[in-house]
């Protein structure tokens, strides 16, 4: 079970009991949560988000440039970041290098003279 799950249940059985009967110390102790990652708050979507725009106003720029070029250029402007954390919020947002448009041919009229 994962930590957020933890504290979801720690949090809906408060719900349940009240708080005055059920502390957040008894119902961590009971359910052998562990009160520090019961209080952790993830600073993770505020640091996504900056990247996130970071990114995307790179891609604006470079629209054939995908996720390993957009990390370099995060990296060349000093962003201390993970290639994986790029890639992974790449995907997420659904962001793709546009498709290649190939030229039509032109049918030649030399045949029907």
């Amino acid at each position: 079970m994962s930590p957020e799950c933890k504290r979801r249940t720690v949090d809906s059985v408060r719900r349940l009991l009240g708080p005055k009967k059920a502390s957040q110390r008894r119902v961590c102790r009971v359910l052998g949560q562990p009160r520090a990652t019961q209080r952790y708050q993830s600073k993770r979507q505020t640091l996504d988000a900056e990247l996130l725009t970071e990114m995307r106003s790179i891609a604006e720029k470079r629209p054939c440039w995908g996720s390993p070029q957009v990390y370099e250029a995060l990296r060349r402007q000093g962003r201390e970041v993970n290639h994986k954390r790029v890639e992974r919020l790449w995907r997420e947002h659904g962001m793709q290098v546009p498709k290649k448009r190939h030229k039509r041919l032109r049918l030649s009229l030399s045949g029907s003279e």
